[in-house]
């Protein structure tokens, strides 16, 4: 039994240090000749006879499943069965899934560790999530309740066995309905051992094994104790991982299908009993559990996480899509033959225009009906279905391989800073930071707005502003002639370089913490007239002092974002060259 305190399981560090964790998102499957031989043979004798088997037994159990729950009310199915429909179903079910997985060539299930018992651990939480044949973890656990999608309802077999299952249904696009599955889990959980366990894949989606994802959660917020359950395939080669980038499903059933002999491991560790603190924190919960579980694989724990349908990266502290929307869009794009730099994007730095698709269309120059709908679909709508065309004039500015790095990042600034009304510099605030990102980089809009509040170290109402050292960019987006040349604060920069620059209220120590994951960033010091020193801030920093005879006004601390700029867009250049 091990014990879980802020003492004994630090929480996880949000920046990821060296060496940099492997992509849990893409598996690779390389054949040598021999084995490409091996499964064509095996493929095309065993694997159709193993697979036409397994859906037999498969249709075999909708017959026990439907048994169990037939004739019973709604609320009757509230409470756990009991009586013979359990003796029977239940065994029948767990007889014919463990002969299913051993006709797909699941020969051994090799368990290690002693399964907890519902009072010692109401909740199961099984990781790494990297297949579909990871449900064979339920047959050491003596088939627990699990949660599923509502809509698995209607799949046939698989929604009797999940009414079977009495699983917790939720709906993804229905907020109230994750809030039932909360208070679901934290009635089955706290039920003091009248429920069966309930398992959990805390990841929430699959990966390749070679590192764990963030765990959601859901799992931990009941605040019991769980108990870590490993998923391991021991075989020597990995025809099982089913991710986001790699063997779709039929080819991974194909090849699994078509091994002679497939292995799986299932260990239990000790039951995880939270500390006080992680009851009252569920996220605070989930991060402890995973470095625990990611300890006993030995691999890393990451923030990696599916964000709606794309998965997303950590970066710094940056969340990054590994492949943002702004390539399809790209493609859709190239594919009707429109070059997004000959596009006059027209919109007006700082003002929304709300356009519709018809709009859209005209304006891009498209008629295919099914590519305007497509390309129109890449950008966030209001209620009423229309875009900011903003978004489209970054996005098209994005893809125009003719721009620079500093044309690119005073576009996106002059779009969507704000003027202010007591004073000449315009702002950039969190909506329009989040909206960058999330166009650039594909970054989730919350992840955006939790740097961008950094950024400040302040409240929702602070910006960041431009440092205007730039020549002014030709057109209607350029600066006026009042702005340009203007320094921040009305000071000028030894640097020539475009930032984003956090308020005066911003502390120092804060600008400092938040510059410590960024080696190259550094904070300068505008040159001021009551200032007898002519040395910028990297200077007084490297000497670990500043100029005794600098004035207060001296010290309001600037964050010039050169490195996290630059970051961005190397980061958006190499998934468009390398990935």
């Amino acid at each position: 039994m091990s014990q879980g305190s802020p003492g004994d399981w630090a929480p996880l560090d949000p920046t990821p240090g060296p060496p940099t964790p492997p992509n849990p998102f893409v598996h690779e499957l390389h054949l040598s000749r021999l084995q490409r031989v091996k499964f064509c043979l095996l493929g095309a004798l065993l694997a159709p006879i193993r697979v036409l088997l397994a859906f037999i037994v498969l249709f075999l159990l909708w017959p026990f499943a439907w048994l169990q729950v037939a004739g019973l009310t709604e609320e009757q199915l509230q409470e756990p069965i009991t009586g013979w429909r359990k003796t029977v179903c239940h065994n029948g079910v767990l007889g014919l899934s463990r002969l299913l997985f051993f006709l797909l060539g699941f020969l051994r299930i090799r368990v290690r560790g002693q399964r907890a018992s519902r009072l010692q651990a109401p909740v199961l939480v099984a990781a790494p999530h990297s297949t579909f044949f990871d449900p064979i973890v339920l047959l050491p656990c003596d088939l627990p309740k699990v949660v599923s999608r509502a809509e698995n309802l209607s799949v046939p077999v698989i929604g009797a066995l999940l009414r079977f299952n009495q699983a917790i249904l939720v709906s993804r696009h229905d907020p109230a309905s994750r809030r039932r599955v909360v208070e679901e889990v934290r009635r089955r959980a706290t039920s003091g051992g009248k429920w069966p366990q309930v398992l959990f894949f805390p990841e929430g989606t699959c990966s390749n094994k070679k590192a764990l994802l963030k765990f959601k959660p859901g799992a931990f917020i009941a605040g019991v104790p769980v108990q870590p359950v490993l998923i391991r395939y021991p075989n020597s080669l990995d025809t099982t991982s089913w991710a986001w980038r790699g063997p779709g499903v039929l080819k991974v059933l194909w090849l699994t299908a078509s091994q002679p002999c497939s292995i799986v491991d299932v260990e239990f560790l000790p039951v995880y009993h939270p500390s006080p603190e992680e009851s009252r924190n569920p996220t605070l919960y989930a991060n402890n559990v995973q470095r625990v579980m990611a300890q006993a694989l030995g691999i890393p724990a990451t923030e990696c996480e599916f964000v709606g349908s794309l998965p997303v990266i950590v970066v710094g502290r940056l969340k990054v899509a590994l492949e943002p929307q702004l390539w399809e869009l790209g493609k859709v794009l190239r594919k009707a033959g429109l070059s997004p730099g000959h596009v006059d994007a027209g919109a007006e730095p700082g003002r929304s225009r709300m356009i519709s698709q018809e709009e859209f269309a005209r304006q891009l120059q498209l008629s295919d009906p099914q590519t305007v709908a497509g390309a129109f679909s890449y950008f966030q709508q209001d209620a009423k279905g229309l875009v900011d065309f903003r978004d489209v004039a970054l996005a098209l500015a994005a893809l125009d391989g003719g721009r620079s790095l500093e044309e690119l990042t005073r576009l996106a600034f002059e779009l969507f800073a704000e003027e202010q009304v007591e004073a000449p510099d315009r702002l950039l605030y969190k909506d329009g930071f989040s909206t960058i990102l999330h166009l650039l980089l594909g970054s989730p809009r919350p992840a955006a707005a939790t740097l961008h509040a950094e950024l400040c170290q302040g409240g929702p109402h602070q910006g960041l502003s431009l440092c205007e050292s730039l020549p002014p960019l030709p057109g209607r987006l350029g600066p006026s002639s009042a702005q340009a040349g203007r320094g921040c604060w009305g000071s000028s920069y030894k640097r020539s370089v475009p930032g984003l620059l956090p308020p005066r209220s911003a502390p120092r120590e804060a600008l400092q913490h938040l510059s410590a994951p960024l080696p190259e960033t550094t904070c300068l010091i505008p040159r001021h007239p009551h200032c007898s020193g002519q040395r910028d801030c990297a200077s007084s920093q490297a000497e670990g002092r500043l100029s005794a005879s600098t004035s207060p006004a001296c010290l309001r601390p600037t964050l010039c974002l050169k490195p996290i700029c630059s970051c961005l867009i190397f980061l958006l250049l190499l998934f468009f060259f390398l990935i």
